[in-house]
């Protein structure tokens, strides 16, 4: 009897805590099933939608996120600097290029753990040279021209939200330019 009871007692401990772990794992370590990747940016196209699988849901809806439709626009996320190396606080970056055709986009840094709100750039208030492009330090010193602070500690994401484009409704993801994010001077 008694090892009957420590059996179903060990069964138990191995199902939930197998169960909390995958469940773990989906959430915080594996990418989203059917995200794009372009460049160092990804982006997933049913995010926010009844197509996303059911790990993005949740992920989505613990994030707190705010579903733009399709043609509303759409978020690209890097977590990657151009060599593949991580984005970490201890780093300067520099983001170079351009965003699709668009009539507003935002950029901001993404903490976890952070205790201060995400500083951001938008369009309308970006320094550009003759063709468009543009050039974003991302420090936590300040920098000439335009600048994003970042934390001094830990990884970090970047999120880039383009609203109202045709381009995303009427391109091939994989089609579209986005800019580079190149990793500068590094404290340990």
């Amino acid at each position: 009897m008694l090892k009957s009871l420590l059996l179903i007692a060990l069964a138990l401990v191995i199902a939930l805590g197998g169960g909390a772990g995958s469940v773990w794992l989906m959430m915080e370590e594996v990418e989203d099933f059917g995200a794009l990747t372009i460049g160092e940016w990804s982006v997933n196209p049913t995010e926010g939608t009844p197509l996303a699988d059911p790990y993005a849901k949740a992920r989505f809806a613990r994030e707190g996120k705010l579903s733009l439709g399709a043609a509303e626009g759409v978020q690209f996320v890097a977590a990657r600097d151009a060599t593949g190396q991580p984005l970490r606080g201890s780093c300067d970056y520099v983001v170079t290029g351009s965003v699709p055709a668009s009539r507003f986009w935002t950029i901001h840094a993404v903490q976890p753990g952070a205790s201060d709100a995400p500083r951001a750039l938008q369009s309308l208030a970006l320094l550009r040279d003759a063709s468009g492009s543009f050039t974003i330090a991302l420090s936590r010193r300040l920098a000439p021209g335009n600048w994003l602070q970042i934390g001094a500690g830990g990884a970090f994401r970047l999120v880039l939200a383009v609203y109202d484009t045709p381009t995303i409704g009427t391109a091939d993801f994989a089609e579209i330019t986005l800019p580079r994010i190149v990793r500068g001077h590094c404290d340990g």
